[in-house]
């Protein structure tokens, strides 16, 4: 085909698929995400809240939240409730902690029948692995500016 034939190929292709395509929801899709997203910042807040009231503070407090919506997230994603609300809430879920419970948790659970190590343990950082990385990275290269200033 020649440049001109394949673009014109490409476009029919494209008005094609955007006819067939149903059109996205753009306005429910965000508005599902920060409502999801929200609550689930709430309830973190209301756990802060009340290990606040129970004697902890600082990074007593901050660690035993994270916890807490690490299990949560976890324990959901293992009951099958967390993919649910992932399908209604699309980036809602993911942004916060519990979404990388979430994504660390799925491929455990979906490879445990491969085995403990080639299954579980090898595939549960396949999708959090990166972020783990670069997470790590980000803060040796911010504490090592903190320290040069």
């Amino acid at each position: 085909m020649t440049g001109r034939n394949a673009q014109n190929c490409n476009e029919n292709y494209l008005k094609y698929v955007s006819a067939l395509a149903p059109p996205t929801k753009h306005f429910k899709n965000c508005l599902s995400a920060f409502a999801v997203g929200g609550l689930i910042c709430s309830v973190g807040q209301f756990f802060r809240y009340m290990l606040g009231y129970a004697g902890l503070s600082g990074d007593e407090l901050a660690g035993a939240v994270s916890v807490i919506l690490i299990f949560f997230g976890c324990l959901l994603t293992g009951l099958g409730v967390y993919d649910r609300i992932g399908r209604y809430a699309g980036a809602g879920s993911i942004v916060p902690i519990t979404g990388f419970a979430n994504s660390v948790t799925s491929p455990a659970i979906e490879f445990r029948t491969e085995g403990y190590i080639y299954g579980t343990a090898a595939k549960m950082f396949t999708v959090a692995g990166a972020i783990i990385v670069y997470g790590v990275f980000s803060g040796v290269l911010v504490g090592i500016v903190y320290c040069l200033l």
